[in-house]
């Protein structure tokens, strides 16, 4: 599996509810993790009914070890957006730097 569908499907988890926050620890460097956290309080992609799914992938490589990544996912004829941002450690292992559901990152102000 590619990173960007593994780390689409585990975010997915994470903010439809489905999988802890903390599962993303390892996975996850900098504010992403608090960012993540934010977003997992809101349960933005949380649903009555039909489970969320990763309808479609893109991504874009600004540089080599980055990919900053789309998700369309769909729950019954409603699609969200989803974005994040995969950095590649100097071990090799993939980890998200940044994430973002259907709309701006939160801004230091909203943190008091």
């Amino acid at each position: 599996m590619r990173p960007t569908d593994h780390f689409a499907e585990l975010l997915l988890g994470v903010l439809s509810g489905r999988r802890p926050v903390h599962s993303m620890l390892r996975h996850t460097v900098g504010r992403a993790y608090d960012d993540l956290a934010h977003l997992a309080e809101r349960g933005p992609l949380r649903t009555r009914g039909t489970s969320p799914v990763v309808r479609d992938i893109g991504y874009f490589e600004p540089r080599p070890g980055a990919l900053e990544v789309f998700a369309r996912i769909g729950a019954g004829d409603r699609l969200r957006a989803m974005a994040f941002r995969l950095e590649q450690g100097r071990d090799l292992r993939w980890r998200c730097t940044a994430v973002e559901v259907g709309g701006p990152r939160r801004t230091r102000a909203d943190d008091d």
